[in-house]
């Protein structure tokens, strides 16, 4: 399953896979794997507003910074606001980087199992597998507020919209 959204990698076109996420649909729940290889699901997160920042891969700079930004961001937040980072990166290696950079508010979690994620929001780059760079709000009842794709995945994403779009729901 294809959706219509347009972007580019590189400037090159690539096709996501899956059911492209609209505001004002309910968020449906996922599977991913935490850091300790631990199942982790969005409904674990109920009740609290979720921002939901997704990209390719922490090994590389614009994802790295997407991060920390995020994390920086984190520490200024409602403790009713959750930051989930989502990609395709090993839980290993996902916890080394948070570990050697600090990342302590920001959840880091990873689709490369089952990319249920992936499919289920539309973000997964047919070919490469990797997740498409993006940020996706939910409120706490469940629905979505805010939807970003990054139309050139090696872009940074809107932060500051993203995280307005939190503060309001709260």
């Amino acid at each position: 399953m294809e959706n219509n959204i347009k972007l580019t990698f590189k400037g090159n076109p690539v096709v996501l896979l899956g059911k492209q996420t609209k505001i004002g649909e309910k968020a449906e729940d996922f599977l991913v794997v935490g850091n300790k290889l631990n199942p982790v699901k969005l409904s674990d997160f109920d009740g609290k507003v979720k921002i939901l920042s997704i990209f390719p891969s922490l090994d590389t700079p614009v994802c790295a910074t997407q991060n920390r930004k995020f994390n920086q961001a984190a520490a200024e937040l409602s403790e009713d606001i959750v930051i989930i980072g989502i990609s395709v990166d090993l839980p290993f290696a996902q916890s080394r980087f948070c570990g050697a950079e600090g990342i302590d508010k920001v959840i880091t979690v990873s689709d490369y199992q089952m990319h249920d994620f992936g499919m289920k929001y539309g973000f997964l780059i047919d070919g490469l597998k990797l997740l498409a760079r993006g940020t996706v709000v939910i409120d706490k009842q469940g629905v979505i507020k805010y939807v970003e794709y990054v139309s050139e995945v090696t872009n940074e994403p809107n932060y500051e919209t993203a995280l307005k779009a939190a503060k309001e729901l709260l």
